[in-house]
């Protein structure tokens, strides 16, 4: 689709990727347009009609920000490094028209990173003048931003301690915890179904949950696996499938079938593995787990590791062995922990919107 001349909000949310999840976000906050550069591989389009989503490269979407006269903005978080030049671009432009019509624009961030970025030290020389670039342009955005909402109270420590202090920022932490979902009364939950939601690949720890499914079985054969997502690992959830009847795997499905998968099991595992340069900054799947009762399986890599354990779900080290796993799994199938007990743990408002609100409050609407 070809860009339009002007956005149809005056609040806009200027994104480097874009996924499902922002776009049933969308339908509960105040009209925003989203502008983004791509789509995630979760990305659903039959979510997206009733959004402004307009797909722009960096300078198109400078370009068109400043024409619309944006009076709001939010942006990547200023250690997502990917994103700092090409956002550093736009709020230079949107500063330039300011000093020429008056109206600066409120800028903000919400962050959940808890991977220091500015440690690593590439091999080659251009890609260490390209990140040397990065963290530069990092620097000049966290500058420039007026309001900061940390989903964990990990992202806040991270960003005290690489990045400048700065009085004038207004901040706080709301955790990224979701609200309940509404009660399923068409689905009945199976108390020994586990279900792996996300990409199939190393980092989410996928190859650790193929291993350990032999052990949760013979400790408890009437264990069941479903398997929720893509990637390259696909060949080895088929095979898993294919090897035993109690696994069964979706690939790539519709939203409707991964809610109401999550309805009807008891555990949500997610085992995420640290990579050099990525680290699980909270998980979509866990969210979406919890707010649908789901006991939830995981790493210390998530930055909401210290609430789970807090709230009886079970948190292994990311080098734990697929024992370590099996035997978390199996414990949650036996806890007299009930969905009731997990929702009655959550926020009565999802905290990502909470976190909206306080970053847009007094910010004006439409025009």
């Amino acid at each position: 689709m070809p860009t339009p001349a002007r956005l149809s909000h005056r609040r806009a949310r200027l994104y480097e990727v874009v996924r499902t999840a922002h776009l049933e976000r969308a339908r509960e906050l105040a009209p925003a347009s989203i502008v983004y550069r791509r789509r995630r591989y979760d990305f659903d389009p039959s979510v997206a009609p009733g959004v402004e989503l307009v797909q722009a490269e960096p300078m198109a979407a400078a370009r068109l920000l400043v024409r619309s006269g944006v009076t709001a903005l939010e942006v990547n978080e200023p250690l997502q490094l990917s994103t700092a030049i090409a956002t550093l671009s736009t709020l230079i432009a949107l500063d330039l028209r300011a000093r020429l019509r008056g109206t600066r624009p409120l800028v903000v961030t919400y962050a959940i990173e808890n991977l220091d970025p500015m440690s690593a030290r590439p091999a080659r020389l251009r890609s260490r003048v390209k990140l040397r670039a990065q963290r530069w342009a990092a620097g000049r955005v966290w500058r420039r931003f007026d309001r900061i909402v940390y989903g964990t109270t990990g992202a806040r420590d991270l960003h005290a301690r690489v990045l400048p202090a700065r009085r004038d920022l207004e901040s706080t932490v709301i955790e990224a915890l979701p609200a309940p979902m509404p009660e399923r009364s068409d689905i009945v939950r199976n108390p020994l179904q586990v279900v792996f939601l996300g990409a199939l690949v190393e980092r989410k720890g996928f190859p650790l949950l193929v291993e350990a499914w032999s052990t949760v079985l013979q400790r408890e054969p009437r264990a069941s696996l479903v398997i929720l997502g893509s990637g390259e690992l696909e060949p080895a959830a088929t095979a898993l499938s294919d090897r035993h009847p109690s696994v069964t795997f979706h690939r790539d499905p519709a939203r409707s079938v991964i809610f109401d998968t999550l309805a009807a099991s008891r555990t949500l595992v997610l085992p995420s593995q640290p990579r050099p340069d990525w680290r699980e900054q909270v998980g979509l799947p866990i969210v979406e787990g919890l707010a649908a009762g789901c006991l939830v399986v995981t790493t210390t890599e998530t930055g909401v590791a210290g609430w789970l354990d807090e709230h009886g779900h079970r948190v292994i080290e990311p080098g734990d062995d697929a024992v370590a796993l099996a035997e978390a799994l199996l414990a949650t199938l036996a806890s007299t922990r009930t969905p009731e007990n997990v929702l009655a743990d959550l926020p009565a408002r999802d905290g990502r919107l909470a976190a909206d609100t306080w970053l847009f409050r007094d910010a004006g609407g439409d025009r």
